[in-house]
């Protein structure tokens, strides 16, 4: 796993908030990375660039070919922020995680902190499924932040999008930057949202 610094949004239970920023201290320098990727050529499978948002980066596509040349699939974690430099690496990558937070209007404000962040993602979103690419669609849910109402009308939006395999993530407190849930005040009905898709999946904490 890379993982790459910076990310625009702040959404209150991410668990990277130190990947945020741009540059951080201790970070390690690309080269590096390689050197590390070369020596371990036929004892690794693959690649996966995480964040932060690794589509903040602008060397990701290259990077991503560097990867490639040793002979890595590729693998990708991403909320689908940039949708421009986002479609330009789908060629490049074998799998992507995509992180779908809420439905794609205000609440996607909400939870981020920033404006059109729905905008973006959904564009994201349509650019991968149109793709082809491999990819699992995934929501961190916790009731107090996302209604099951909101949980609901997100999980029909991606299901008429075609998403095929859907991943509900639950909340794991650590890391956070301002949400402190006290208990989950309501129940997510699995079973309505594993009828919406072919693959339907619960990941604990």
């Amino acid at each position: 796993m890379v993982y790459c610094q910076g990310c625009p949004w702040r959404c209150s239970y991410c668990h990277n908030t130190h990947l945020q920023p741009g540059r951080i201290d201790g970070d390690i320098v690309w080269s590096e990375v390689l050197q590390f990727l070369r020596r371990r050529r036929g004892l690794l499978d693959a690649v996966v660039f995480s964040g932060g948002e690794p589509t903040a980066q602008a060397g990701l596509a290259q990077a991503m070919r560097d990867a490639r040349a040793f002979g890595y699939r590729i693998g990708l974690h991403s909320a689908g922020i940039y949708p421009r430099r986002f479609a330009e690496v789908l060629h490049l990558v074998d799998w992507v995680g995509f992180d779908a937070k809420a439905p794609f209007d205000a609440a996607y404000e909400r939870i981020t902190g920033v404006r059109a962040s729905g905008e973006a993602a959904l564009a994201s979103a349509r650019a991968l499924l149109a793709s082809g690419v491999d990819c699992e669609f995934r929501t961190t849910w916790h009731a107090d932040y996302l209604s099951a109402a909101e949980l609901e009308r997100l999980a029909g939006t991606l299901a008429g999008l075609g998403v095929r395999r859907y991943v509900l993530q639950e909340f794991r407190a650590s890391g956070g930057v301002g949400f402190q849930p006290e208990a989950k005040s309501a129940a997510a009905d699995l079973g309505a949202l594993a009828r919406r898709f072919p693959q339907f999946s619960l990941r604990p904490a």
